[in-house]
C-alpha cells in the first residue's frame, strides 16, 4: 500500500502561482518497478480529472491539455516527493487537488487520465479573478 502526504493548496489570485508537493510516506519510489504518481482535481460540480502523472519506469511526464504549458511536474526520488508546480493560474483552476499512486504504469485513453489506486486526502486551491 502507498500511503501518500500532500502539502501545498491555498488562495491564489489569477494569473499568479502555487506549488504543491506530495511525500511518500513509508515507502520509496524505487521500492516499485513500475508506478505512477501524480495529481487529479475535482472542482464543484464537476467530475476528477487527471491533471499531470509520471510513469516510474520510463519516466515520462503527462499533462492534461487543460494545464500543458502552465503546470510544470518534477519528482525528487531522493526524497521520494512529487511537485506541481503551477503557474498562469486561471479561476477554473480552482478544485481539490489529491495526490495518488499506482504500482501500475499510468494509463491515459482518449486524452483522460484513469484513476489510480492510492490517494492522499486532497488540498484545497481556490483562483480568484
Amino acid at each position: 500500500e502507498m500511503h501518500l502526504v500532500e502539502s501545498g493548496g491555498g488562495l491564489v489570485q489569477a494569473g499568479g502561482s502555487l506549488t504543491l508537493s506530495c511525500a511518500a510516506d513509508g515507502f520509496a519510489f524505487d521500492d516499485y518497478r513500475d508506478y505512477a504518481i501524480g495529481w487529479f482535481r475535482q472542482a464543484p460540480g464537476k467530475e476528477r480529472e487527471g491533471v499531470s502523472c509520471i510513469n516510474g519506469r520510463d519516466g515520462t511526464i503527462w499533462y492534461s491539455d487543460s494545464v500543458k504549458g502552465r503546470f510544470s511536474f518534477s519528482i525528487d526520488n531522493a526524497n521520494n516527493t512529487v511537485y506541481l508546480q503551477m503557474s498562469s493560474l486561471k479561476p477554473e483552476d480552482t478544485a481539490v487537488y489529491y495526490c495518488a499512486a499506482d504500482s501500475r504504469p499510468p494509463l491515459v485513453e482518449r486524452g483522460k487520465l484513469h484513476d489510480f489506486m492510492y490517494w492522499a486526502k486532497g488540498t484545497l486551491v481556490t483562483v480568484s479573478s
